[in-house]
């Protein structure tokens, strides 16, 4: 169930005549975005104030921070000087597009800050990752990070993990007795479930970026997240799991009533 914030966090309400608001009134392209596409460029929208000039930065992947992305190669081709990591060979692609300069963790291997979007976002900012298949790159670049800041609509904020289904990535070799494992580490954590490979439109394995697998474990409810990163951690054929423990510190979530700021207390 979704939980609203609580009034202690700050609010950014754009102004009118700013060009958040201009682009997301205006009769150009923005127009055509869904209503849950302009909250999530909203929320892209604030994430770039945080941005300053010369910082290292870890590009998220998926769909809001798509539009972190687009915004970045705005004021790229303004004069920011920034330099990025991208998460995932779609992230990439779009920092090609858009004109952001790229580098690699072994190039830059410490990182001023991380701007990526989430699956689901619990009031202490663990998260749930993975739904575009990307969770490996996006936790090392995290890790690799001095902060990461969460974008997201109103709907991935919820009360308790677990309405999304946890992806964790699993090495091929071994796969029946891995998914076993995992299943039976839910269980022992209070959120059995089925842990099935994913699969693409076409009927296909869903291989990541990594060349692995992956599993998307349907809990409904994660009551110990940090108990079951744990147990998935010590599992032979599991490489990473979704679960973001400790990693971001600002959440910016878009709602109707405007964006708001959520710490890590």
């Amino acid at each position: 169930m979704q939980t609203p914030c609580p009034p202690a966090f700050s609010r950014y309400q754009p102004p009118r005549n700013n060009a958040i608001q201009s682009r997301l009134s205006s009769p150009g392209p923005a127009l055509s975005l869904s209503d849950a596409d302009k909250l999530k460029y909203a929320a892209a929208a604030r994430a770039i104030e945080f941005v300053r000039p010369g910082m290292r930065l870890g590009l998220g992947t998926g769909s809001t921070a798509k539009h972190f992305v687009a915004l970045l190669g705005e004021r790229v081709r303004g004069g920011l000087d920034v330099v990025g990591v991208p998460t995932s060979e779609a992230t990439r692609a779009d920092a090609e597009r858009a004109g952001v300069p790229l580098t690699t963790l072994d190039e830059t291997p410490a990182l001023d800050l991380t701007v990526d979007g989430a699956d689901e976002i619990a009031p202490d900012l663990t998260l749930i990752k993975g739904g575009g298949g990307a969770l490996l790159r996006e936790k090392i670049v995290a890790a690799a990070s001095a902060r990461m800041i969460v974008i997201a609509d109103a709907s991935k904020y919820v009360s308790v993990l677990g309405r999304f289904a946890l992806p964790v990535e699993v090495n091929a070799f071994g796969l029946g007795a891995t998914r076993r494992a995992v299943e039976a580490a839910a269980a022992a954590c209070g959120c059995p479930g089925a842990a099935p490979p994913r699969q693409t439109r076409e009927g296909h394995a869903f291989v990541t970026d990594g060349g692995h697998l992956l599993l998307d474990a349907a809990l409904g409810r994660i009551p110990e997240p940090a108990a079951l990163a744990q147990r998935l951690v010590a599992i032979p054929g599991v490489v990473e799991h979704g679960l973001f423990i400790g990693l971001a510190q600002i959440a910016i979530i878009a709602g109707s009533d405007g964006v708001r700021i959520v710490k890590r207390s």
